[in-house]
Parts: structure tokens; sequence; C-alpha cells
């Protein structure tokens, strides 16, 4: 058994390079070999959003606070509140962040395949994110 105290593993500010916006990303679990599953609670001030990216195994979100906007690749963008959980498919081109508002916060599961558990692609554009 092992149990990760809160407040023991540092806030993060996410990087420019795969977010747009104020995002802090808070680390909950990161699994040992064998098993592969990693969380982290990320919070998105409004606007704040991810760049488009993909998970070699898929991505789950679970929302826990704020209202946020998710669009996988070809969809409509969607709203997520609390309580709600979405899924994306392994290799599946998608963002998500907070509404233009109201910041939102979620939990993000993602297993590593080869020591990998995310592939960041461009930024989502001002147009993108507003559905233009």
């Amino acid at each position: 058994m092992d149990i990760k105290r809160v407040g023991t593993r540092p806030s993060t500010k996410g990087p420019a390079d795969w977010f747009t916006g104020s995002v802090r990303i808070d680390p909950l679990f990161q699994a040992e070999t064998p098993a592969r599953a990693n969380g982290a609670a990320v919070t998105f001030e409004p606007g704040a959003r991810t760049a488009w990216h993909t998970h070699p195994l898929g991505q789950t979100l679970i929302v826990t606070a704020g209202l946020g906007l998710v669009q996988r690749e070809g969809g409509p963008i969607e709203e997520i509140r609390p309580g709600d959980v979405v899924w994306f498919a392994p290799g599946e081109r998608h963002w998500h962040g907070a509404s233009p508002t109201v910041a939102m916060t979620h939990i993000a599961i993602h297993e590593a395949l080869d020591g990998k558990t995310v592939d960041w692609l461009e930024q989502v554009t001002d147009d993108q994110y507003s559905g233009r």
C-alpha cells in the first residue's frame, strides 16, 4: 500500500507548449510497472485549453468543477459539467479546457504505452476554440 498525502506533490503550471492560458496541474498518481495508469487534477482558468493531442491508450476525464469544453477532430464543441465523464479513444485527436467565462477542473486519467501517455500537436486557435 502507498498513500500519497495531500500537499506532498507540488502543483505545476501547464507548459505553454501544451496549453493556452492559465492551467494548473496537480499530480494525483503515477502507476508503477506493471500497472500503467496515471492521473492528475487539471484546473483551467476561463479561456484556457489544451493543444490538440492524442493518447496511445485513450483518456478519461472526470469533471469535478466549473464549465468546460471538449472537441474531437471533426466533431462539435461540447460543454462538460461536474459529474460528466468523457472518454477519448486511443489515437483520437482532441482538445479540452474551460469555457470562455468559467474555470473548469477535471481529473485526467490515461495509461502509458512504452512509457508514453500523450502526443502533443499544434495549439487550438482562437477561431477553433470559439467554433468559428
